[in-house]
């Protein structure tokens, strides 16, 4: 049986929306390769692996200017 891959929305939305941070803001700040759809899956809680919660938490770091891990922004481990 495998996982349910949706786990609903991310805090990383909620600070997203805080901070008043756009997907494009995360592609455009992100240190390595973040795209659009990475972005969106992981504010709709679509399941991501441990190297992409990286990447995406990197890129809203240095969006928002935060020291955030995964952990801070994710609510399921990969």
């Amino acid at each position: 049986m495998t996982p349910d891959n949706n786990v609903g929305i991310q805090p990383l939305a909620e600070r997203m929306v805080e901070r008043n941070l756009r997907p494009a803001d995360l592609v455009r700040a992100a240190p390595g390769h973040v795209t659009f759809k990475m972005v969106s899956r992981a504010c709709r809680g679509r399941r991501l692996t441990a190297h992409s919660q990286r990447l995406i938490a990197a890129a809203f770091n240095q969006a928002a200017q935060t020291q955030l891990t995964p952990a801070d922004l994710f609510t399921y481990s990969a």
